[in-house]
């Protein structure tokens, strides 16, 4: 079975499509307002949010307090600064993990959102 192929001339040469582009997605839908999808993915952006908030203000707090010298700590104790920057990256890890397939939204590439032919400004699918 061979594929239909949509060949098309343009300025001599030929180039051959096997597919159809899909039509641009508008770039505000009201109408996904009033979808639940919309508010599931908003809990668990701001739940994400407020976690990663948390985990690595306290780490920075905590590296602070443990290495304060009027409280006893000395420069080698505490997490120190591999250990601040674990605890970001392994809580952007785990949230992104936890919360993609929730949101749709994927963290690591933002500019996903720049693309309004292929994504909707409310919520990126």
């Amino acid at each position: 079975m061979a594929k239909d192929v949509e060949v098309q001339e343009q300025g001599g040469e030929y180039s051959a499509k096997d597919y159809h582009d899909p039509p641009p997605a508008p770039l505000f839908d009201p109408e996904e307002l009033t979808q639940w999808s919309f508010y599931r993915a908003l809990i668990a952006e701001f739940i994400a949010t407020l976690l990663f908030l948390y985990v690595t203000v306290l780490t920075i707090i905590g590296y602070k307090r443990q290495t304060d010298a009027t409280l006893g700590g000395t420069e080698c104790d505490g997490v120190g600064i591999l250990g601040i920057a674990w605890a970001f990256g392994g809580m952007i890890f785990i949230l992104v993990y936890c919360t993609a397939g929730i949101s749709g939204i994927y963290h690591i590439i933002p500019f996903n959102f720049f693309s309004p032919k292929h994504h909707k400004f409310t919520h990126a699918q």
